[in-house]
């Protein structure tokens, strides 16, 4: 993340959140489909040295955003070049957050245990992103009604 937060940014190239994931070509492909093999295949490669590795390169990230993101302003705007566009700085982060809380579900059903609890400042964004999401895919109705009336809930409101 921080050499992302190093693109130059060019002109007119700044979208919204939820346009955001309108946008991305790994929410409508199939899991095997070339963009998700990719995104596999990076991950793998991120692992190769081991998790101690891993968590040695994580730890080393996670201080260097410490000492860099609270100088930002929040209406920065940082440049996708995988979109390509630009996202503010809070819409982007509120996109990693989402990252984080959904792959430690990933995680923890992967290895039998328990998803870790996430405090609200972190779960409170993800949820938000999430239901926006989902009222976009499935409309206000099915979302209501799948949050609070179950008899006439859909099967699904899958927000990605």
């Amino acid at each position: 993340m921080p050499a992302v937060l190093k693109n130059e940014v060019p002109a007119d190239s700044t979208i919204e959140l939820l346009d955001h994931y309108s946008s991305v070509t790994w929410r409508t492909a199939g899991v095997n489909d070339e963009i998700n093999v990719g995104i596999r295949d990076q991950g793998e490669q991120h692992a190769t040295d081991g998790p101690a590795a891993l968590a040695e390169r994580v730890a080393s990230v996670a201080a260097e955003l410490a000492a860099t993101l609270p100088a930002e302003p929040a209406d920065r705007i940082v440049f996708l070049p995988w979109g390509p566009w630009s996202l503010r700085l809070d819409d982007f982060l509120v996109t990693r957050i989402m990252e984080l809380a959904v792959h430690s579900d990933d995680l923890a059903y992967s290895v039998d245990t328990d998803t870790p609890t996430l405090p609200d400042a972190v779960l409170d964004p993800v949820l938000g992103l999430l239901t926006a999401l989902a009222v976009r895919r499935h409309g206000q109705p099915a979302v209501l009604r799948a949050l609070s009336r179950a008899e006439r809930a859909p099967d699904r409101i899958n927000a990605i």
